[in-house]
């Protein structure tokens, strides 16, 4: 069933809200929220941290990184879950695990969103794309016409391998999630369409279907198995249209797969506000 969930704002806060957009950024504050003495992660009076490794595989001949890190605490029988986030072009993927309030893309909620993973029991990878995170993935570039012969998929097949010998800690790779921004987000549909049965759900971030890039959107095939989604979009997105998401979102409706949309209606191109706790929540409900 589609759900959504608008989010309503009074005309006060409207009108601040359209000034931050103006900017770039959402006003949330000088300082970052104090992190709980639990988390992972740490605040000052700047920003956000979550400390974190990186180790460097090799797929298809090229050197790629992967920052991960895992929750506090005794894993559960058979491991941490996981959640691969994918970065968005040129935002390199290191930048996921430490941000300010004021920086703009809303990159500080995309930093909540890790450490609320993490502080809710999921292992986190942030894989790289080409060039040390500087470009973009693969799975709707023009130049790559056959997405089985990237090394972006050379690179996730590597991935689950290192997932199930343990380079990434005690985590447990019968239980994948997903979730990414622009670019990302349309790599974390391609998790549906490229690798089946794989992933418990999915979380998409300003993009649509797989194969689609900005306006330029047709709906491809929906997997039998496609993973229930949540979708999160500005509703002013001038990169990505809020219309190429609704294509994708009836689909999976249409198909009976489970889907959640919001839509935040003054964001533009940006992880939204309500992204922190809305993919947390997602990811728990499907972790059975």
């Amino acid at each position: 069933m589609l759900g959504t969930r608008p989010i309503q704002r009074s005309r006060a806060a409207t009108a601040v809200a359209a000034i931050a957009v103006l900017l770039g950024t959402t006003l949330v504050g000088c300082s970052p929220t104090p992190a709980p003495p639990s988390s992972r992660c740490s605040t000052d009076a700047l920003v956000l941290t979550c400390p974190h490794n990186s180790t460097t595989l090799v797929a298809a001949g090229e050197a790629r990184v992967v920052h991960w890190q895992v929750p506090h605490g005794t894993p559960p029988t058979g491991g941490w879950p996981v959640a691969i986030m994918f970065q968005g072009t040129l935002a390199t993927a290191a930048l996921s695990w430490t941000a300010s309030p004021l920086e703009p893309f809303g990159a500080y909620y995309q930093t909540q969103v890790v450490q609320g993973l993490l502080d809710n029991g999921f292992a986190v990878l942030t894989p790289e794309t080409h060039l040390a995170g500087l470009t973009f993935w693969d799975t709707n570039n023009p130049l790559v016409p056959d997405y089985y012969q990237s090394n972006d998929h050379a690179l996730m097949l590597t991935i689950f391998d290192r997932l199930a010998d343990g380079t990434f800690g005690a985590v447990n790779p019968a239980r994948l999630f997903a979730t990414g921004i622009s670019s990302g987000g349309y790599m974390t549909s391609r998790m549906a369409v490229s690798y089946p049965g794989r992933f418990k759900a999915l979380a998409i971030q300003s993009a649509s279907y797989a194969t689609c890039a900005g306006p330029l959107c047709s709906i491809g095939p929906i997997p039998t198995d496609h993973p229930p989604t949540l979708f999160l979009h500005g509703n002013l997105d001038p990169v990505v249209p809020v219309g190429t998401m609704w294509a994708y979102a009836g689909a999976l409706n249409a198909a009976g797969r489970p889907t959640l949309v919001v839509v935040d209606p003054l964001s533009l191109h940006r992880w939204i506000p309500q992204a922190p706790g809305e993919v947390v929540n997602w990811f728990r409900t499907y972790n059975s």
